[in-house]
């Protein structure tokens, strides 16, 4: 049996789907999800591994990232101390389902990594083919991040995910992965829904009344409450298997007369 440590949550979540779940010595702080790992040995942020206590833990590979920024810090450090790695660094949508085979090849199991990639793609698909599209597409204003304002933008999965739903990310026409903004230019572009999932903060701690209450949305359709939407950032932010259930509930906030509410604990 192999000795594996995840150090990022959205990596975690793919050793899980894989069936490699009892196989993880140690992950990152921030791993969540499933709640059975919930008893492993925790390895500091993802952003700042302690790396003498990876290295404590004896695993034969690590599995790293570099889904967010400043990650790059943890690989300079891997390298030094000799634990064979690899690192996962998604950005489209279509680059999760190939992560998938990627770590399966690395850990020995291909085939088990390429039916799940098989299964996401056809999970997608089946969505996409639901949405209705006789209608203008929903205009969709996400926000990874409040303060300075973070938003997708064309090269990112959530513009790919607002495309399966039938919708458009606003500033999916902006290069790169990430756009810094401000709240005048979201107003600008006049979108229909706001879709907030701050990066590493539960939906919990965010008070919806912040939202609405920004002086220049005001009397801005997309501003009123029911308009805007707190989402699961576990369901959003993460290059993983539970981008699915992220993608079944925007689907089913969008058209809940065509689809059913996710289950959270079967992603794929």
């Amino acid at each position: 049996m192999q000795r594996i440590a995840s150090i990022c949550p959205s990596n975690t979540e793919i050793l899980w789907s894989l069936g490699l779940g009892n196989q993880i010595v140690g992950v990152d702080n921030y791993s969540d999800w499933p709640p059975a790992l919930d008893h492993l040995p925790r390895l500091g942020p993802d952003l700042k591994i302690d790396m003498d206590k990876l290295k404590a833990l004896q695993p034969d590979w690590v599995l790293a990232s570099l889904s967010v920024p400043g990650m790059e810090k943890n690989i300079e450090a891997l390298e030094k101390t000799g634990i064979p790695f690899i690192v996962l660094e998604a950005g489209r949508l279509e680059d999760i389902p190939s992560d998938f085979i990627k770590v399966a090849q690395f850990a020995g199991i291909e085939q088990r990594g390429r039916q799940m990639a098989d299964q996401f793609k056809e999970k997608l698909e089946s969505i996409h083919k639901n949405v209705p599209h006789h209608s203008a597409a929903p205009r969709l204003y996400w926000e990874w991040w409040p303060k300075p304002v973070f938003t997708p933008g064309r090269e990112n999965w959530l513009t790919d995910l607002s495309q399966i739903v039938g919708g458009k990310n606003i500033f999916g026409d902006e290069k790169g992965q990430t756009v810094k903004t401000d709240w005048k230019s979201v107003a600008d572009r006049h979108p229909d829904l706001t879709l907030i999932v701050w990066t590493g903060v539960p939906k919990e701690k965010i008070r919806k009344e912040k939202i609405t209450g920004r002086p220049p949305w005001q009397g801005l359709p997309f501003a009123e409450e029911h308009r805007v939407h707190i989402l699961e950032e576990g369901w959003y932010c993460r290059p993983s298997p539970r981008i699915l259930t992220g993608v079944e509930h925007l689907a089913h906030v969008l058209y809940p007369d065509r689809f059913q509410p996710p289950n959270p604990e079967q992603p794929i």
